[in-house]
């Protein structure tokens, strides 16, 4: 009698990316302690739950980016997404819509944006970087036009901005959205066909299309998930702030995209997780925290930020030639 075990790559990967999120969080972990022992007021309980608010969003936009980067795509438009969705469910929320319509519409709202990307790089041949760059720009104009470059006041709904300053066990509502997005998305990405699919189209769209995957299907998928994270980051910061803004979001595509790559997604594709780019997330949330804590002239944390990039994105291509 014979038992069936793991072949060794698929051993040898699990137990690397096990290895790595251990190493991501231990640097989190460290962080934390560091900034304790650095300034007093980051262990506090108000500072904490800043801090979660502070990561949850760019968390939650970074799972929908990791989606479009296993597939070796890229969304550049999920910023201009958020400050757009702010305007509309904003909008919404003023003209007297039920809260639960408004967001339900900003949702559907972002899905359609999603699957307008997956339209341009499908039908019309479009590079992602393009159609998405694109959809940015157009988006902060659309919203500024109805907007008149004002800021929409959300006063009609104050469950709706209430929402975000509560807390359940001690924990900040907006941190539980980000375990409402997290645990579908990991069963999504690594326990269904689904996921599957998605990194062999990041792997070899060709290869998995003569394996009867539906790469234009999965390509629908991965950019319809990020845009409407983007929509519902978009309503949690309406809810947040109290406002509705065309410009709010601006640069959350880079956070979004640095939090993926530093939670050890390729881009290359076909390589990510769930749990790494969230980790990623909180990372670049707690040294932005701490740096203003400490008084450290913002350009720091772009200049931090963007090193850890190189250095992650340049040992990336040299596990690749080992391969």
């Amino acid at each position: 009698m014979t038992v069936e075990t793991a072949p060794a790559p698929i051993k040898t990967k699990r137990n690397l990316n096990f290895l790595f999120a251990l190493t991501l969080l231990g640097l989190l972990v460290l962080l934390c302690v560091a900034l304790s022992f650095a300034t007093p007021n980051f262990a506090t309980d108000k500072n904490i739950s800043n801090l979660l608010r502070q990561g949850s969003m760019i968390a939650i936009l970074a799972v929908g980016q990791t989606f479009v980067i296993i597939t070796a795509g890229i969304d550049l438009s999920v910023g201009a997404i958020v400050g757009f969705s702010t305007v509309v469910v904003g909008g919404l929320i003023q003209a007297d819509w039920p809260v639960w319509a408004a967001v339900l519409v900003t949702l559907i709202m972002g899905l359609g944006i999603g699957a307008f990307h997956a339209f341009g790089i499908v039908s019309m041949g479009l590079p992602p970087f393009i159609i998405t760059l694109a959809t940015l720009t157009s988006l902060r104009g659309i919203g500024l036009l109805i907007t008149n470059g004002s800021t929409i006041n959300i006063t009609k709904a104050a469950e709706f901005t209430q929402f975000s300053r509560d807390s359940f066990l001690g924990i900040p509502n907006l941190f539980w959205m980000v375990v409402l997005v997290a645990v579908p998305a990991y069963v999504f990405l690594h326990h269904s066909k689904w996921g599957r699919y998605l990194f062999a189209v990041g792997s070899n769209p060709e290869s998995a299309r003569l394996s009867g995957v539906s790469v234009p299907r999965m390509i629908y998928i991965a950019y319809g998930l990020s845009a409407m994270f983007a929509a519902f980051v978009g309503v949690l910061l309406a809810a947040r702030l109290g406002v509705g803004n065309a410009t709010q979001g601006d640069g959350w595509e880079l956070q979004a995209i640095a939090s993926s790559v530093i939670g050890g997604t390729s881009l290359f594709g076909a390589v990510g997780s769930i749990h790494g780019p969230l980790i990623g997330a909180f990372i670049l949330a707690v040294i932005s925290n701490g740096a203003n804590l400490l008084n450290v002239n913002s350009f720091w944390q772009r200049i931090v930020t963007g090193v850890l990039i190189i250095v992650i994105v340049f040992f990336d291509q040299l596990r690749r030639r080992g391969r």
